[in-house]
């Protein structure tokens, strides 16, 4: 393991916003999010396989009466939002370092206002789909821990995987698609997320790829 793993991961061990293995929190931080971390009684945002934490941490800055919580299994990724926030003094956003399959673990019913999944691996082979974070599987997972109305965005630059989406998400009668397009930059609603964008998101848009982007709620 390098250095650089070794101290960004000493790093997390310090700071305040990183919930992870081996903290008192970590153990009671399920429905205690916003009493034992933010301290208020504010919505809290999850955003899934959050990398580095731009998206984040965008968020966070622009929103500051609502918490921001980034979930990733890669200590030295979420390393850099986590840094970030606090040197910006950015007290409402926090990380959670486990594997999303276990969110349950870590949020209770009703605890999150709106999930976000932002640029997930899409596991293109049919045998993997139960990895994908959009599958039914997951899907179940998410259904008990949103609030009544609560917010399901999906952005991803992956065709197939979006197509996939749009199709399940559809046919469940326990979800109602709310908009949805296959260019996000083009349409009406390219101006409501301020321009913060995930690094992936930048560098797909680089390439000319196009950004699909949907948001739906269960009912």
């Amino acid at each position: 393991m390098g250095r650089n793993k070794l101290a960004r991961f000493r790093q997390n061990e310090e700071n305040s916003n990183v919930i992870q293995e081996g903290k008192d929190i970590f153990n009671i931080i399920k429905g205690n999010w916003r009493s034992a971390q933010f301290n208020n009684n504010n919505p809290l945002v999850v955003e899934l396989a959050c990398g580095r934490g731009e998206f984040t941490v965008g968020l966070g800055r622009e929103f500051r009466d609502q918490n921001f919580v980034g979930v990733d299994i890669k200590g030295s990724r979420i390393w850099k939002g986590s840094t970030i926030a606090i040197a910006e003094g950015i007290d409402n956003v926090a990380f959670l370092r486990t594997q999303i399959e276990v969110l349950d673990k870590f949020f209770a019913e009703n605890e999150i206002s709106e999930l976000w999944i932002t640029f997930p691996d899409p596991f293109p082979r049919d045998g993997d789909e139960k990895r994908r974070l959009t599958s039914p599987r997951f899907l179940e997972m998410y259904k008990p821990l949103l609030q009544k109305d609560g917010l399901i965005h999906f952005k991803t630059d992956n065709t197939g995987l979006f197509d996939y989406s749009l199709e399940l998400f559809k046919s469940r009668e326990d979800i109602e698609v709310l908009i949805y397009t296959h260019d996000f930059y083009a349409s009406e609603w390219k101006d409501d997320h301020l321009g913060i964008q995930t690094r992936y998101e930048k560098i797909f848009s680089e390439k000319g790829e196009k950004i699909k982007y949907l948001r739906a709620k269960f009912i």
